[in-house]
């Protein structure tokens, strides 16, 4: 394969890496596990740098079509797995996408708050620092099935008046460019009081899934804290844990 992209074009770079990237990943050599050119190789054959490359290959490893695994290189995922789990994550849009389930977005309300003790810990700032809010409620077509609060750090640069009906996390990286790619999760059970029983629309008392997730950028560096309230009636999470080398453990 050639691996040339077009200076000329008005097309983005890191956009024409990409799709050089998509082509790439499906030849049979590196579909079958072939580790790809690292991203000074790469980026010295096409003429351009390092954080180019770093941009389109984010994309790719947040799309589950490429992992990394530190000091061996980057290959093709093997997962076709679409299930909601702990070791692959996706926005809900996308997670209902995926699965070709209709959903809808029964309420958006954005707001400025300060934050409180744990949110201005984990996002590193002060808690007189005002942060955006954005509250979700979203589910099938016979009624909600999750109530979001996400909080996000000043730096993505949010106003506050965009568009939060798109998939989130895509609308991050296209529109401020913020890739995210890790989650730290959080899962814990507890009874609806009277404001979750409304918003989903169960009996005070019925059994939530809570999830706390912690979304951070390539840097490590915090994106969004994100609490889940889930009716446990119509969600699970799916884990699959492998069993170690040591068969005596």
């Amino acid at each position: 394969m050639v691996m040339e992209i077009n200076h000329e074009s008005a097309l983005p770079l890191h956009t024409q890496v990409y799709t050089l990237l998509k082509e790439m990943i499906a030849l049979p050599e590196y579909s079958s596990g072939k580790l790809l050119p690292n991203e000074i190789e790469i980026a010295k054959r096409l003429g351009i740098s390092r954080n180019t490359v770093r941009h389109a290959t984010n994309k790719l490893v947040y799309e589950g079509l490429l992992i990394r695994k530190k000091g061996i290189g980057t290959k093709v995922s093997q997962s076709n797995n679409v299930t909601t789990r702990l070791d692959s994550w996706h926005s809900f849009t996308q997670e209902m996408n995926q699965k070709h389930i209709p959903f809808k977005t029964y309420e958006i309300n954005v707001t400025w708050i300060k934050p409180d003790e744990a949110i201005s810990k984990f996002f590193g700032i002060s808690s007189e620092r005002e942060v955006l809010c954005m509250e979700r409620l979203r589910g099938l077509e016979s009624g909600p099935i999750v109530y979001f609060i996400s909080y996000f750090h000043p730096r993505v640069g949010l106003t506050g008046k965009e568009d939060f009906s798109k998939p989130l996390y895509k609308m991050l990286e296209e529109e401020f460019a913020t890739v995210v790619t890790t989650s730290r999760e959080e899962i814990s059970a507890k009874l609806a009081d009277e404001t979750l029983a409304e918003k989903l629309k169960i009996k005070t008392g019925s059994p939530v899934l809570k999830r706390k997730r912690y979304v951070l950028d390539p840097g490590g560096r915090p994106v969004e804290f994100n609490i889940g309230y889930y009716n446990a009636e119509h969600f699970t999470y799916s884990i699959e844990i492998k069993r170690g080398k040591n068969k005596n453990t």
